[in-house]
């Protein structure tokens, strides 16, 4: 039984739908798109970042977000991360093709050049269902109810 359907449209040619490891994998693998006639691979040199496209747009429903997450193997093996890490892709960031495309920023923190080629999982996206929230402006009494041994802030539970 499904819970929620996420709707993605391929609009480039040869894009590849995100896919599961396992069935019980909490996150669907994001391919690479490159364009293999204009530019056969995108390298990213140590110590800087590129927008890998997926060629992909999605269509989440309302209530939900979209989290794009490093994959542990790249972050592992080669140590590539996702810049934004949680990205998060909106229900309202719903439209059809380049200008609405899920593009991924890939960072290279390693000491060697990487490489993505068309194909390549690159990412890992996770639908989260969203609370319904409420901010209430509130600086009466009931704020400090219980004081807290945290009120030093920043690393308030120790130095170590």
């Amino acid at each position: 039984m499904t819970d929620v359907q996420l709707r993605i449209r391929r609009f480039r040619e040869g894009a590849t739908l995100p896919t599961r490891g396992s069935n019980l994998a909490a996150g669907f693998d994001l391919y690479a798109w490159v364009d293999e006639v204009q530019t056969p691979e995108i390298t990213i040199p140590p110590g800087e970042m590129r927008p890998i496209k997926t060629g992909l747009n999605m269509r989440i429903p309302a209530g939900y977000e979209v989290q794009i997450r490093p994959r542990s193997g790249l972050a592992f093996k080669n140590q590539i991360t996702v810049q934004n890490t949680p990205g998060t892709i909106d229900a309202d960031y719903d439209g059809d093709g380049e200008k609405f495309e899920v593009v991924v920023m890939l960072r290279n923190e390693g000491p060697n050049p990487f490489v993505v080629q068309h194909g390549d999982r690159v990412a890992q996206m996770v639908l989260n269902k969203l609370p319904s929230v409420e901010i209430v402006e509130d600086f009466e009494d009931n704020l400090n109810r219980n004081e807290s041994s945290r009120a030093g802030g920043l690393g308030s539970t120790g130095t170590r």
